[in-house]
């Protein structure tokens, strides 16, 4: 089993606050718009597997650490990230073609900095956004999503409301 912390939008804020939740996982999961790259390797210096991509937002630093999509296998759950995607029924031509040629069982995105969690019954996966944990951006709540991978299955999945965008932590 391995404890997941799955993060996005943090456009150069990583606050006390969401680092406190990032203790006890084993990994780390960025879905991109991480800012500045200082936010990667204040990640990594927590001494996490660090797995990410990058956003529209991103330069260049940030590109030559993290692909534009990231696929890989966590306890036996294909997981297929990227920053820009859509939802289900809602997908862009290049991951709807990414995910039925992929077949993940997780697909995570953020970009749009609203926290959802949705089953696409069509393309049998679950679709994860932990919406924004930074400052920047549309979102009231700062919020990211925590869970286990346990024998190819998700579980204890849950969100963690980190406070207003306005409250500097």
């Amino acid at each position: 089993m391995k404890k997941i912390a799955l993060i996005s939008d943090t456009h150069s804020h990583l606050g006390e606050d969401v680092v406190e939740h990032l203790k006890d996982v084993d990994e780390i999961w960025h879905a991109g718009d991480i800012g500045l790259v200082h936010v990667i390797h204040d990640l990594e210096k927590l001494g996490k597997e660090l797995r990410g991509v990058y956003g529209n937002i991103d330069d260049t630093d940030v590109r030559v650490i993290f692909p534009l999509n990231n696929s890989f296998e966590c306890e036996g759950v294909k997981v297929f990230i990227t920053h820009i995607g859509g939802y289900p029924g809602r997908y862009t031509k290049r991951v709807k073609q990414l995910l039925v040629e992929n077949k993940p069982d997780i697909y995570i995105c953020g970009h749009s900095h609203i926290c959802k969690v949705v089953r696409d019954k069509q393309l049998d996966l679950i679709h994860m956004n932990p919406g924004a944990c930074g400052m920047v951006g549309n979102h009231n709540v700062r919020t990211i999503l925590l869970f286990d991978c346990n024998n190819s299955k998700i579980e204890n999945l849950r969100v963690v409301e980190l406070g207003e965008r306005s409250n500097l932590s």
